[in-house]
């Protein structure tokens, strides 16, 4: 439920409608307009008496929220929601590249990385400790000597590191991380989304390979339902009939969130097409589909890569791709 109260309603009036609302066992999450102040009710609202509400002098209008993601509705929160990852900002205004590897693997190969992707205009660096694979007999990653590897590329390159996290056990050894991403393996993981939201660190969100955007807002919603709601979306394609990419990466998703929520939505090209030489033209749609960001995976040489070595571009790839986004970004400013 959503309560809209009138312009220019005074503070104090507005505190004291807000104890008078929890009185109810209701959460009430305030969100200040230019003209408005919107009064998102969350919890169960039928013993709610919308009349008398509405019979309140400083209360414009009471409307009841028929989407089961409350957290995360634009309708709760208008304006969008910029997540700080570190001193960067994503969402709003702020569109970010995210970059690196998909998985660490010597702390010469990461830094050298981190140091090229940031040279070309990248502002946070990916790369994977820990890694789920389809067959047990992969590489899986170094687990936490990667994550110092990882460390130690943030030290070098002075980005903000990106890594997945894939067990609630191993959230004590993420406390150097800027941002946790949850992949899409694990996006109806509910123990992993519960956990991840009780603590206070930015969330990256991937969507599951074959779930409904419903179901990926109502994956954010479990986070947020726990008190983190620093939570970044990701398109990273989801699984078709088609068999020439890797994935379908669903760009009209991205449009849709950008719609239904107020949170940060970016898209990852790499994976959802597994074609190096459809990331660029992907990004760039991405760009004009309303994406807050992109995640793009770089290897120094892909050739050797452990894991997804050929969807990788190579750091002078990404430098050319980059000046691209720019020019693509720079031109949708202008409209």
């Amino acid at each position: 439920m959503i309560v809209i109260l009138k312009e220019n309603t005074p503070k104090e009036v507005q505190e004291q409608f807000i104890a008078q609302l929890k009185q109810y066992q209701l959460e009430v999450h305030r969100s200040q307009g230019v003209h408005t102040t919107l009064l998102g009710l969350v919890g169960d609202t039928s013993a709610v008496d919308v009349s008398k509400i509405e019979s309140q002098s400083f209360v414009q209008e009471v409307k009841r929220i028929q989407e089961p993601y409350k957290k995360a509705n634009r309708k709760f929160h208008p304006a969008d929601t910029v997540v700080e990852v570190g001193e960067v900002p994503i969402g709003g205004d702020h569109f970010q590249v995210i970059a690196g590897p998909c998985s660490v693997e010597t702390e010469k190969q990461v830094c050298q990385v981190a140091e090229q992707v940031k040279k070309a205009g990248a502002a946070l660096l990916r790369g994977g400790a820990f890694k789920p694979r389809t067959s047990p007999y992969n590489f899986q990653g170094l687990g936490e000597q990667g994550l110092g590897f990882l460390v130690q590329a943030k030290k070098t390159a002075g980005l903000p590191i990106v890594t997945e996290l894939m067990s609630e056990e191993d959230l004590p050894l993420f406390a150097p991380v800027d941002l946790i991403q949850i992949g899409a393996r694990n996006m109806q993981n509910f123990r992993l989304l519960k956990a991840v939201g009780r603590q206070n660190k930015p969330v990256l969100l991937k969507r599951g390979l074959a779930n409904t955007i419903e179901e990926f807002l109502m994956s954010a919603e479990y986070i947020m339902a726990e008190g983190n709601e620093n939570v970044i979306l990701c398109e990273r394609g989801i699984r078709t009939f088609e068999t020439k990419m890797r994935n379908t990466l669903d760009l009209a998703a991205v449009s849709l969130l950008k719609e239904l929520t107020h949170l940060p939505v970016i898209v990852d090209p790499s994976h959802a097409t597994g074609l190096p030489r459809l990331v660029e033209p992907m990004s760039l749609a991405a760009i004009a589909a309303g994406a807050d960001g992109l995640m793009i995976e770089v290897h120094n040489n892909p050739e050797k890569a452990l894991c997804d070595g050929p969807q990788s571009l190579r750091p002078e790839a990404f430098a050319a791709v980059m000046e691209k986004i720019q020019k693509t970004k720079a031109f949708f400013q202008t409209l």
